[in-house]
């Protein structure tokens, strides 16, 4: 069994560390806009529970219409410039939110219009981010990279909610947006500054239609990326559904404000960091298939601390179970990330890496839009309480699809492996 070397940190290069760098920039704002924006819905907008399910629906549509042809181009074009375009849209974007609040212009169809195009963006991005990866750090740098990326991602869970909390308190929801905006611009810089020669993709010379059927064969005909996208697609629904009502019930019932909201995710997350750390070392201790069972066990036994919270406990009561609740939640979630996004780019070629990259998002973030929206109608239609019951009930198929699944019996990832050299690596050492 193949393993790195104790100094293969350093083979990662300078280039990753900008890529690193671009990520780290990028998390730490998506976790400032994710509080952020439906704390502006809910606190300058009015939301109901079901108009903010619906502002959720709009940032995630993009991932069902647009995933699959997407992946094509990034599959036809270069992928670094698709990652400096799609950020330095999503700065605008999401500046142009900040600007219509501010002249007071903003309501919830703006709101809802905007999100929806920045939504657009953060589906390229996305698409691109997972297939460049190979490009910059190789195949077997694949599982050291990523637990970095997940680990800083988690890092940025626990500092971003807790600022955007404060920023909304002291000086209102558009200027934690206009926060948001600012961490696009530099990671589109970061991005800029890698250095990695990437050769523009052979043309396929067949239809467009063709080559996007052809991710979906390659997912549809393996049962190992059938099994992950089973295992995301069904907590994403779940999960969202649930966190679309929580942060309603929090504010509303649970009587959190925004900083008391932000301090709980920010507390939380640090199970996320450990979790994402720890992944290596999982996986050549207990094997990735017993990681990843376990995981989805905790991660969605934790959830259900939430609607069994009693309202009337003491503040410091509800927060404290709710910070180990999210910890429990964030320590599996990052984990199995890790594992299943390595199981991902080892097991698919580069050639088709984009399309079988979107086709799982297609199907695994797709699902995160249906999730926002059967969650707030749930909550219009029964509460948020017990909207948020039912969604944890929903959860506890990811449990039995993953043990059911071939993923039960995988140990070592690299086993995984195509072995297909990755057509955009550099032809010079990343350093």
């Amino acid at each position: 069994m193949s393993r790195p070397t104790p100094a293969a940190p350093r083979r990662l290069g300078r280039d990753f560390s900008r890529f690193w760098t671009a990520q780290a920039t990028s998390a730490f704002g998506a976790q400032i806009g994710d509080l952020a924006l439906p704390l502006l819905a809910v606190l300058t907008l009015g939301a109901s529970a079901g108009e903010v399910g619906l502002l959720a629906v709009l940032r995630w549509l993009p991932f069902l219409l647009l995933a699959l042809p997407l992946g094509v181009l990034v599959d036809r074009r270069r992928r670094r410039p698709l990652l400096v375009g799609a950020d330095m849209a999503r700065a605008i974007l999401t500046a142009v939110i900040v600007v219509l609040a501010v002249c007071g212009l903003l309501n919830l169809v703006l709101l809802g219009v905007v999100v929806f195009c920045v939504g657009i963006f953060t589906v390229l991005f996305e698409v691109s981010y997972q297939s460049y990866l190979p490009a910059v750090v190789g195949r077997p740098g694949l599982e050291r990279a990523n637990g970095r990326l997940q680990a800083t991602a988690s890092a940025a869970q626990v500092g971003g909610p807790g600022l955007a909390g404060l920023l909304v308190q002291a000086l209102g929801a558009p200027w934690a947006v206009l926060a948001h905006a600012l961490t696009y611009g530099a990671s589109a810089l970061a991005l800029i500054g890698i250095r990695t020669r990437e050769e523009s993709p052979t043309p396929t010379g067949r239809r467009f239609w063709r080559d996007l059927v052809d991710g979906l064969n390659v997912v549809r005909a393996d049962p190992i990326l059938v099994s992950l996208a089973g295992f995301s697609g069904i907590y994403n629904l779940f999960a969202q559904w649930i966190m679309v009502l929580f942060t309603v019930h929090a504010v509303r019932d649970l009587g959190l404000d925004a900083g008391g909201l932000g301090l709980v995710l920010s507390l939380g997350a640090v199970g996320a960091v450990l979790g994402a750390l720890a992944a290596p070392r999982a996986v050549r201790r207990w094997g990735a298939g017993v990681v990843l069972v376990s995981c989805a066990v905790a991660e969605c036994l934790a959830l259900a601390v939430l609607p069994i919270l009693d309202p009337t406990a003491p503040q410091l009561v509800i927060m404290s179970a709710l910070v180990a609740a999210f910890a429990v939640n964030g320590a599996g979630t990052a984990l199995s990330s890790v594992v299943a996004l390595t199981i991902r780019q080892l097991r698919t070629p580069d050639r088709v890496l984009g399309r079988v990259n979107a086709t799982l998002r297609w199907l695994t973030y797709g699902t995160v839009a249906v999730g926002a929206g059967l969650g707030g109608l749930a909550g219009e239609l029964w509460g948020t309480r017990f909207g948020i019951a039912i969604g944890c009930s929903g959860l506890l198929l990811v449990v039995l699809w993953v043990a059911l699944s071939p993923l039960r019996s995988v140990r070592d990832p690299q086993s995984l492996d195509v072995t297909e050299a990755p057509a955009a690596t550099s032809a010079a050492p990343h350093g």
